[in-house]
């Protein structure tokens, strides 16, 4: 269309392009179910891989990052265009006449793909509502209501593949995602033994259908019940049964690759910990006993000695790790509501104007105590990392142009154990606990001594050999200070320290023996080249001297950036004649006062006077 000699594309147009590409996308899928069923004997009956169809459509269109409203788009507008396909349009643009599938219409697995696809839709929003009743609890009404939706669908489409006319394994799978659908309303109302009693109905169907496939096809049904067994469990639990919880614990350890069924897990962990909670009522640390009155910090202390507990139970550093931030989640934000409660508390003393002052209240010692808990799992977690790194610097490495660990990475990590222990003496409450004071300060000197230890390691890594021997000296008497004033049973939480007075002993006498090979082949080598010149080679061509560094990635050829030369400056203008210009005399301009009269008036009238 064109208007004022240019071409205007309008939205409809595109819209319009857009349905088309949809349109033969969806086309290509439709021809294939069309060639499946050619292919078809005719006794096999009408077959719909129901699950593999609602995974690959879920991972292709938003699922894979939790956008259930993009899904629901994608449901509903795939709906469209097999209604159009099939000529089974529910009325006009003006009307809306309602019809459904009878099994005299199966003809075409696009029928069942119909009712499923109207089952995914209620599904979708559901969960859609599921994310946002979370701050609009409101909505979880409508949330029930389009569960409930989609339970309908699914029984009618387990109705359908009832029939005659479906094979047996699509009849199974109908089975299976009915019953899903059942046990997610039923779980979402509460009604944990109908909806364990659907779950293990699911499980169970899946369970044959992959033992009776390829094994591609049984991965699938695998996974989805790797999905539901959390479910399963957290329903037995509510049930009574108490060892789920456990079974819930140790599912979170096995879950590494899988993150979608990790997180389940940990909502379904909290869940169970929060109906805990309610008998937690005080909490001991330091010979004094600190109410609890707020259900947040009641949830974490209950679930910290499990946490530890599963940190210490990891398999692997990528499930230990992940368990290690997930703690320090938690404990952020219980320190944050904590610090919450405190500005409310001391908004009431302001106002109540109480003067005693110098007592640490039970609410700021929970703070400290939470504050204790946050640095001692960053300790035990930079701990952990230092460990791994060690024994890799301990491996031989196998490629050479992958970079390797180095002590410089140790060093760093050491770092920031010193600072989180350095933050313990000043806690409010413990700073007259002259035990507590001594445990921190013992900890500081052992960590010293390690990190102390890597630096030296690194400088001797690049043969500055007296620079390592003093900074092992420095190991050694950190790590006799240590012994002197520690007891065995503070040690024990320590790194071991006559394992590091040992193998400092042995680094020294290494290093000595480098340190003379080194001078030894210093004093072969030819003067010349240990001249450390650092003019450019642009400057000293007539000059013959070995320097690797040329064949290096950064060669020193000419002196960049280049040095600055002396320009002309620009010149200034001064107006000097202005100093010997004599301007005329402006009396008679200028108003004088006492003269005037009618002369002067008459002058100023007829402009005499200007």
């Amino acid at each position: 269309m064109h208007v004022d000699g240019k071409r205007r594309w309008f939205p409809n147009i595109l819209c319009a392009r857009c349905h088309k590409m949809a349109a033969e996308k969806d086309s290509k899928s439709v021809s294939g179910m069309e060639e499946n069923k050619e292919n078809q004997k005719p006794d096999e009956g009408l077959s719909l891989e129901i699950l593999q169809i609602i995974k690959e459509s879920q991972q292709q269109h938003g699922l894979r990052h939790g956008d259930f409203q993009r899904y629901r788009g994608y449901c509903s507008r795939r709906l469209r265009r097999l209604r159009k396909t099939l000529g089974f349009k529910m009325g006009n643009r003006y009307k809306f006449t309602g019809k459904k599938i009878t099994v005299e219409m199966l003809t075409d697995n696009r029928y069942l793909l119909l009712v499923l696809m109207d089952a995914e839709r209620a599904w979708s929003y559901a969960m859609q509502l599921k994310q946002e009743a979370n701050t609009e609890p409101r909505k979880r009404f409508h949330l029930l209501s389009r569960l409930r939706k989609a339970v309908k669908h699914g029984e009618e489409l387990e109705r359908l593949c009832e029939s005659q006319r479906v094979d047996a394994k699509t009849k199974l799978e109908g089975q299976a995602y009915t019953s899903y659908l059942t046990g997610m309303l039923q779980f979402e109302m509460q009604e944990w033994k109908s909806a364990m009693e659907a779950f293990n109905k699911c499980k169970t169907i899946y369970e044959k259908l992959a033992s009776a496939f390829t094994e591609e096809q049984a991965s699938l049904y695998r996974q989805r019940v790797e999905e539901i067994s959390p479910n399963i469990r957290y329903c037995a639990y509510n049930i009574g049964d108490q060892n789920a919880i456990n079974d819930l614990k140790q599912m979170r350890l096995s879950a590494v690759g899988s993150v979608g069924i990790a997180e389940k897990l940990e909502i379904l962990i909290a869940q169970t910990r929060a109906k805990q909670a309610a008998t937690m009522s005080e909490v001991e640390w330091r010979g004094r006993t600190i109410p609890v009155k707020i259900d947040k910090v009641r949830i974490f202390l209950l679930g910290l000695s499990d946490n530890e507990a599963a940190i210490a139970q990891a398999a692997n550093e990528e499930t230990k790790e992940r368990l290690y931030e997930s703690l320090l989640s938690e404990c952020r934000d219980t320190i944050q509501t904590v610090r919450e409660e405190l500005k409310a508390e001391s908004k009431l003393r302001e106002r109540a104007s109480d003067n005693d002052t110098g007592k640490v209240s039970n609410l700021q010692y929970l703070h400290s105590y939470l504050t204790y808990i946050k640095l001692g799992t960053v300790v035990k977690r930079y701990e952990s990392m230092a460990r791994v790194l060690q024994t890799k610097l301990q491996e031989p490495q196998q490629d050479e142009n992958k970079r390797g660990p180095r002590p410089q990475d140790l060093i760093r990590l050491y770092d920031i154990i010193l600072q989180s222990l350095a933050e313990l003496p000043q806690l409010l409450g413990v700073e007259d606990d002259q035990n507590f004071q001594k445990e921190v300060s013992l900890k500081i000197l052992v960590y010293k001594a390690c990190r102390c230890f890597f630096i030296a390691q690194s400088y001797v890594m690049v043969k500055k050999w007296s620079e390592a021997l003093v900074l092992y000296e420095r190991v050694l008497k950190y790590a006799q200070e240590v012994q002197a004033s520690a007891s065995d049973s503070t040690l024990k939480d320590l790194p071991d320290v006559q394992e590091l007075i040992s193998k400092v002993n042995a680094e020294k006498y290494s290093l000595q023996a480098a340190a003379i090979l080194d001078t030894d082949d210093a004093a072969e080598v030819p003067l010349l080249t240990q001249v450390k010149d650092t003019k450019p080679l642009c400057d000293r061509l007539d000059v013959f001297r070995l320097d690797p560094t040329l064949l290096g990635k950064q060669p020193n050829l000419v002196p960049f950036p280049p040095d600055f030369q002396p320009v002309p400056c620009k010149p200034l203008f001064f107006d000097l004649a202005l100093n010997h210009v004599t301007f005329p005399p402006l009396d008679d301009k200028v108003e004088q006062k006492g003269k005037g009269g009618v002369t002067g008036f008459i002058k100023g009238f007829f402009g005499f006077g200007s």
